[in-house]
């Protein structure tokens, strides 16, 4: 539990502009997942605008709380899950399409669930703050997948298609990279927390 979030606090209500934000994105999962799989170039386009959109929000929504003191519990657990159920959709749609290795979505996968996991379980001992390297993990997906949902052959067709492949690849492995290694940083945060828990309990 936060400080602000004590018992000295005045708790906030549930249905506040932040987990409003935050549902919305929810919302645009399904709207996104929808329109990529249309078919047409302008669904496609749409599909990546509320990508992007629902990518951008998620700092709002995080802004709204913290500066309005809007911090619920229930924000804790969908705000999370609205950024999986986004990467998630995106990774699984793509891959589907051949456009992002199976091996890259599972490990993705199986990094953002498990750490959103281990977070809920020590959320009642500690929070583990978003490190620099976990902000430049979500950056850097979120960047790949948007340059390979918008259909850049049919939007700039002058433009060598290798060349944004290449790119996005390069962009997708250093993803990767980042996003196995904060994971085993996340993972040893949370063994020196259960210990020091441990020993203070002792």
């Amino acid at each position: 539990m936060t400080p602000a979030a004590g018992k000295g606090a005045p708790s906030a209500p549930v249905w506040n502009i932040a987990n409003v934000v935050t549902m919305s994105r929810v919302a645009m999962v399904p709207v996104f997942a929808w329109l990529y799989l249309g078919g047409t170039t302008g669904m496609r386009v749409a599909a990546a605008a509320v990508f992007v959109l629902a990518a951008v929000s998620d700092r709002l929504d995080g802004y709204l709380a913290r500066s309005r003191n809007l911090i619920t519990d229930f924000g804790k657990i969908a705000d999370p899950i609205a950024d999986k159920a986004l990467t998630i959709s995106a990774l699984v749609l793509l891959s589907a399409e051949g456009l992002v290795p199976w091996w890259v979505t599972i490990v993705i996968i199986v990094r953002e669930l498990g750490i959103t996991l281990l977070r809920f379980v020590l959320v009642r001992r500690s929070v583990i703050a978003a490190s620099s390297g976990g902000k430049l993990k979500t950056v850097l997906q979120l960047v790949f997948l948007a340059m390979l949902i918008v259909p850049w052959p049919d939007l700039l067709p002058s433009v060598p298609a290798d060349v944004i492949v290449v790119t996005a690849q390069v962009v997708m492995y250093a993803a990767v990279v980042v996003t196995v290694v904060t994971g085993i940083q996340y993972v040893l945060d949370a063994l020196r927390i259960s210990r020091s828990a441990g020993s203070g309990g002792a």
